[in-house]
């Protein structure tokens, strides 16, 4: 961990910490409600420590992306944090403006506070390098009211955004705990995965997923890729399986022309290795009906994989000496519809082989089937299990880096 700071470098009693964290957490549809507070706990022990140090705490997160249906703002965030803290977190509606200015400035050492959801600001959408970032209004605006910047947000790590990369290269820099560890346990299990080697990945986000299965079939990481979720609908359709309307619906905001052909061709490429769905799971008056794909398209929404593509995929799983599954097979918080989802992490476990789950959905899921500690690591990150998978750089260790080599411990 010496290549960039932690914790452990700073004294940090009386000083101003702004601490970027990924509490980005599943919400009941209908009622907008956090319906696992995983993430959340997972940033207990970095807050908690740098209360005891005395230090100011000023949290930067973000919950989903704007225009998204679950984009709202962090009250229910800053509650639940102060419950697993048993400790007060005040939550300021404001960013960059006057009120989080003021609410920052009138801090006492070992406080907490969280301001509003980050991905309000038009800074933290623009694609641009750490140098760059460094000149956002979000970094420019809070940085006198400053001291250190630490990230725990691994589960967003792999994303250049201003304020997971811009504030290092303007003020000393440490990760948090869970950066620390979740960097360290996966460079350490997953350097050479063990072979037969299977990827589950599913989940509501298309649009890396052709991309993700050609690196790791091309790369000989992984010896088949098993595509669920809205994923495998997606790459159903570009298989040419008439989903039906509803099901296509749904995939709107992910699926576009670019990554429609890009699921084409990789099945075009690698064949018998990406396995799809042979049935798929719909609620019929009420009931959990399995529809065969050949069947297709049917009214109703596909909401989770069927019996025969569970029995298929939990024989692959079963033979596997290493799985990693990112994403769920279906909507699992809908009674009757986490079948799919949990049949597939019960057989990762019984194959007594390595396991990893990756993401905050996937790892809410685990919880909800007491599966998350039979599993041999769970990681709090999804995209950023990929990125370290596939070998590539993460934004936010570069950052880091930088900072390191720049301010010294």
């Amino acid at each position: 961990m010496r290549e960039f700071n932690t914790l452990d470098d700073f004294n940090l009693k009386d000083k101003t910490v702004l601490l970027r964290v990924d509490i980005n957490c599943p919400l009941d549809r209908k009622t907008l409600k956090i319906i696992n507070d995983a993430r959340i706990r997972s940033i207990v022990p970095t807050v908690r420590e740098l209360m005891g140090k005395r230090a100011k705490v000023v949290i930067l997160a973000h919950q989903s992306r704007k225009g998204a249906w679950d984009f709202i703002g962090m009250e229910q965030h800053a509650a639940l944090l102060s419950k697993n803290l048993n400790a007060p977190v005040k939550y300021v509606d404001d960013i960059i403006g006057e009120k989080a200015k003021k609410a920052i400035s009138e801090m006492e050492p070992g406080e907490v506070v969280l301001l509003g959801n980050v991905r309000e600001l038009a800074c933290e959408s623009v694609s641009a390098g750490i140098e760059e970032h460094a000149e956002a209004e979000l970094v420019t605006e809070l940085l006198p009211y400053i001291d250190v910047y630490v990230c725990d947000a691994f589960g967003a790590s792999h994303r250049s955004q201003c304020s997971l990369v811009g504030f290092e290269v303007k003020v000393p820099s440490a990760s948090g705990r869970l950066m620390a560890r979740e960097i360290y346990a996966l460079r350490t299990i997953l350097g050479k995965p063990k072979q037969p080697c299977v990827f589950i990945l599913g989940g509501a986000k298309f649009g890396d997923v052709p991309f993700m299965i050609d690196r790791v079939l091309t790369g000989g990481l992984a010896d088949t890729v098993i595509v669920v979720g809205l994923a495998g609908n997606a790459f159903l359709l570009a298989r040419g399986v008439d989903i039906g309307e509803a099901s296509s619906k749904v995939l709107a905001d992910e699926l576009t022309e670019k990554n429609f052909q890009a699921a084409r061709e990789v099945l075009a490429k690698h064949g018998q290795k990406v396995l799809l769905p042979v049935d798929v799971a719909v609620e019929r008056d009420g009931k959990r009906v399995c529809v065969n794909t050949g069947d297709m398209p049917t009214p109703e929404p596909a909401l989770d994989i069927g019996d025969k593509s569970i029995d298929k995929f939990r024989k692959v799983i079963l033979s596997s000496k290493t799985s990693f599954m990112s994403g769920p097979a279906g909507m699992f918080e809908k009674s009757g519809f986490e079948v799919g989802t949990k049949q597939l992490m019960m057989a990762m476990v019984e194959s007594k082989g390595l396991s990893v789950l990756g993401g905050g959905h996937t790892a809410g899921a685990a919880e909800r089937f007491d599966l998350a500690d039979r599993v041999s690591y769970v990681s709090t990150g999804g995209g950023a299990l990929e990125t370290i998978l596939l070998q590539e750089p993460l934004p936010v260790i570069e950052a880091l880096k930088l900072s390191k080599k720049k301010f010294g411990t």
